[in-house]
């Protein structure tokens, strides 16, 4: 059975990469660990908008997490050791790992990343485009 998307116009051209992200993006959001927040914060002249990412990563050091672009993406990762010198009667809070992408617009720049309270916070710019009108001339067919 053949798949049929919104990008197989004859007027979408160039826009399968974009079909790809979409894939990956829906294949990732069914995870819901660490739940995270993103908000607006208000534009200023010299960052122009802010987007920041707020994951709740109780638990982890600094140490324990990284934060990286790859391919277009800010990949978010965790990785908590088992403590093997503890024993439990009862364990509610599991050391475990985890993998959160986020899908870039292109352009968009990382301000940087803060750990503070268990909430792993990382800031986004998103500079205002260019309006850029380019002229292109036609040639003679002759």
């Amino acid at each position: 059975m053949t798949r049929v998307s919104a990008f197989s116009s004859p007027f979408m051209l160039g826009f399968d990469d974009i079909e790809r992200v979409l894939d990956r993006v829906s294949k990732a959001a069914n995870d819901g660990y660490p739940p995270y927040n993103i908000e607006r914060l208000a534009a200023t002249d010299e960052k122009g908008e802010v987007i920041r990412i707020t994951l709740a990563v109780a638990g982890f050091t600094r140490d324990q997490l990284d934060v990286s672009v790859e391919e277009s993406q800010l990949v978010i990762r965790g990785r908590q050791q088992e403590d093997k010198t503890r024993q439990y009667l009862h364990r509610g809070i599991a050391a475990r790992q985890f993998q959160r992408a986020f899908v870039l617009a292109e352009g968009i720049e990382i301000l940087g990343a803060d750990l503070r309270d268990g909430l792993l916070s990382i800031d986004l710019a998103r500079p205002e485009p260019e309006r850029i009108v380019r002229r292109i001339e036609i040639s003679a067919g002759d």
